[in-house]
Formats: C-alpha cells, structure tokens, sequence
C-alpha cells in the first residue's frame, strides 16, 4: 500500500491511504498536538468519534478541523493549535 506525506508544523508524518489524521499522528508517536489555554495541559486524540474535540488542529489552512475524522490525503499540511478551550 503506498505511503501518504503530511506534515505537521513542518515535520514530515507518513500516513497509510484510509488512515485518519488522528490515527497517523498517533501510529507516528506524536500523541498530543495542543494544550489548554489555562492550564497547559496536553490534547490530541481522545475519544476518536469527533464528540470531544480534543483533537483541533488545522488541515490545509482550515482550522478547528477534528484529527479524528479527517481523512489523511497526500501532502496534507498540519498545524497545532496553541491554545484550547478549557
């Protein structure tokens, strides 16, 4: 099966045709992607059906988009996001 190419904020993540960004991300090690505005704490996948929304970033310039039910497409570019609601 051929190899997707992301990036999240400029470092390179494979991904596998069919696989979420969320389900990259995490196969790839990089379990969290922001933090809580208050507190700092840390925030990515969760509850993987897109009812948390601890998985914000932006996808293709499109912000607040859920890593959980963004499909992976070729040459994706990610960005976290700094900050998230308590």
């Amino acid at each position: 099966m051929p190899e997707l190419h992301l990036t999240l904020d400029g470092v390179p993540v494979p991904a596998r045709p069919g696989q979420t960004v969320g389900a990259a991300l995490t196969e790839a090690g990089i379990l969290s992607w922001r933090t809580t505005r208050n507190a700092g704490r840390p925030r990515g996948l969760f509850c993987g059906i897109g009812v948390c929304f601890d998985c914000l970033l932006t996808a293709d310039g499109v912000p607040n988009q859920r890593a959980c039910l963004t499909p992976a497409r070729e040459g994706m570019v990610l960005q976290t996001g700094a900050e998230a609601p308590e």
